[in-house]
């Protein structure tokens, strides 16, 4: 690689650094193209930025990035190094877990979220449970939202409980209708009773 090509490569990897907060460095040695092919993949499905990456190169580009000390992470800069940059805190580690089901790679070397270092593939488990902004929100929003629920729940109870009050009501007020009838019927007898001296 001439020095031209190195500054270039430096700089793309910069560009990819900036502004970035979560940031992961993964070992792909062990994994065949297929495999390798199918973690691309996923990190496209899942919004991640994949990069294979020259050590020494990614070393360069952390040192020339302004505001973020990457210092602790050099020390993993070891054998094959991809850079895994997502705006999901937890999603680059959920993605090496998943690949990694069958086998020992990829595995985590090390990571940096919102200013926090994590050197080794211990940490993996912690990263894939740190909960992301946007889980946070969710769960926020569903607790808002259940008293609301409740609420209406309670609401649509109350005007249960006065429909079948009513209902009950006018199921009782029905037999008191059919008692009346009767007496009416009663009145009029002595009436066909005085009509008969008349007749003789």
């Amino acid at each position: 690689m001439t020095k031209e090509n190195k500054v270039t490569a430096i700089q793309e990897i910069k560009d990819l650094l900036k502004g970035a907060k979560n940031v992961y460095v993964a070992n792909l040695n062990g994994l065949n193209a297929a495999v390798t092919s199918d973690f691309r993949r996923q990190a496209f499905k899942n919004d991640i930025t994949l990069k294979v990456v020259k050590n020494t190169l990614l070393q360069k580009a952390m040192e020339q990035t302004e505001g973020v000390d990457y210092s602790e992470m050099f020390e993993t800069f070891k054998g094959n190094s991809a850079l895994l940059i997502s705006d999901i805190a937890n999603a680059p580690a959920k993605l090496i877990k998943t690949v990694r089901k069958k086998g020992d790679f990829p595995s985590l070397k090390s990571a940096i979220l919102d200013g926090t270092v994590y050197v080794g593939d211990e940490n993996l488990e912690t990263l894939a449970n740190i909960k992301s902004k946007e889980e946070m929100l969710g769960e926020i929003i569903g607790l808002l939202q259940s008293p609301i629920r409740n609420v209406i729940a309670a609401l649509q109870n109350q005007d249960k409980m006065k429909g079948d009050a009513a209902s009950e009501e006018a199921t009782e007020a029905t037999p008191e209708a059919n008692v009346e009838a009767p007496a009416e019927t009663a009145t009029e007898e002595p009436a066909k009773g005085e009509d008969t001296p008349a007749a003789e």
